[in-house]
């Protein structure tokens, strides 16, 4: 899976801006899934409803990816792919498109963070 890491390696000396959070606050949560759901669509091969390596070098324009391997494709679907079936399903998509998202990610844990504290705190609470 190096070949994925060495490419993004080298692209961060290039302008990276993370749009998912400025969507996510645009959108809400479920117009942000809604967006998801449309990318997804647009990358996945319709008969197999899983993004593959050959539709996603049917897609390397429109992503911006023209200069990638197909060792680098397979590597990027590789880094989502729980299940091992060398191809992406919704679940994954979207679990990948979230965990590529740093910002996102640290929003989730404050989220989390201030959950598990009022929760402790309404149990502490009834404790004493």
């Amino acid at each position: 899976m190096g070949g994925y890491n060495a490419w993004a390696e080298e692209k961060e000396a290039e302008v990276f801006d993370d749009f998912l959070p400025i969507m996510a606050q645009k959108l809400g949560e479920q117009g942000l899934m809604e967006e998801l759901c449309k990318g997804f669509r647009l990358l996945a091969d319709p008969q197999a409803n899983t993004i593959t390596l050959k539709s996603l070098k049917e897609n390397v324009k429109l992503l911006g990816l023209e200069g990638m391997t197909d060792d680098e494709l397979q590597a990027m679907i590789a880094e989502g792919d729980f299940d091992g079936d060398g191809a992406l399903n919704e679940r994954e998509f979207y679990i990948l498109m979230l965990r590529l998202s740093p910002s996102l990610m640290i929003e989730a844990q404050k989220w989390l963070e201030d959950a598990l504290a009022e929760e402790l705190g309404c149990f502490m609470e009834e404790v004493y």
